[in-house]
């Protein structure tokens, strides 16, 4: 009698395991995604999805990545793609994926439609506050079967986003006009990431009210918007050389107070975990700033 009890019970369990491993998920589009079972290899079409993707425990499943993909170490020996702007389309498929995850600002449309019509799922990562950089981090690893690395690094993640929030964000306002390219002079939005870095550290982005996420602008701009410090990065760890352009406009304010700040791209440019890095040395220059006045 046993036997008989036990055995529709087994059967019933047996037949809802796949079920419990299946996975359907809403991308940063609004897209539904669905797996059958966690992804086992994954290609990374940007280089902070493929960082994010090391954070949540899930270094081990990515079989490509695009150029750059260079954080951590061990990233640099994933086979390459392509760029994230010049995929290889044939080199994807060769590596068989059950998941190509993409950047949304950065890929173009026409490569995730192929990748679509290959029946690779793909997976939209567009994270532009820095709460979904947690987001990104819980969602990645349940995608990867990597979930509870994935939540425990969103949660250290929030904890100190919170104590950088709970120090800064009140301080009295800093007008920053963020450099992200000199030629062309190109910065920030309101929407962008890195704006709300600079919200984190009581800044005021000068031109947060533009329409596009990564304007173009020109010097006239920049001197009439009258920034207390400027803040520049580059192509690498070094403080680029152009960031000292602007001491010929002496009454600008930034530069008569030598408010002229450097921050590495990787610490600020990237939608990882690392942006908190960025963040803190942010903040520490914007109460330099303060300090001057």
């Amino acid at each position: 009698m046993r036997r008989l009890i036990l055995a529709p019970l087994i059967a019933l369990a047996c037949a809802a395991a796949p079920a419990r491993a299946a996975i359907d998920i809403t991308d940063d589009q609004g897209t539904p995604v669905h797996l059958d079972k966690p992804a086992a290899r994954i290609v990374s079409l940007a280089p902070h999805i493929t960082e994010l993707l090391f954070a949540a425990g899930a270094g081990d499943k990515v079989v490509g990545a695009v150029q750059y993909s260079d954080y951590p170490e061990a990233a640099k020996k994933i086979p390459r793609v392509g760029g994230y702007t010049s995929i290889d389309m044939e080199k994807v498929a060769a590596l068989k994926p059950d998941l190509v995850i993409a950047w949304k600002s950065g890929n173009r449309d026409a490569h995730l439609g192929k990748l679509r019509a290959l029946g690779i799922p793909v997976f939209i990562n567009e994270p532009r506050k820095i709460d979904d950089v947690a987001k990104s981090l819980a969602q990645i690893g349940k995608l990867a079967g990597t979930e509870a690395a994935g939540a425990a690094a969103a949660e250290a993640f929030r904890k100190r986003h919170a104590a950088l929030a709970a120090r800064y964000s009140s301080r009295p306002p800093v007008r920053v006009f963020y450099e992200a390219w000199n030629r062309p002079l190109m910065t920030v939005n309101g929407e962008h990431l890195i704006a709300d870095v600079i919200r984190l550290c009581g800044g005021d982005n000068v031109f947060a009210k533009l329409p596009m996420l990564a304007p173009t602008i020109d010097v006239e701009a920049v001197l009439a918007a009258s920034p207390e410090a400027i803040v520049a990065s580059g192509m690498g760890e070094a403080r680029p050389e152009w960031l000292d352009d602007w001491r010929q406009w002496t009454k600008l304010p930034a530069v008569a107070k030598g408010n002229l700040f450097y921050i590495p791209p990787d610490r600020i440019q990237r939608h990882t975990p690392r942006i908190l890095d960025g963040a803190e040395r942010l903040c520490g220059q914007l109460e330099e700033a303060r300090a001057r006045r």
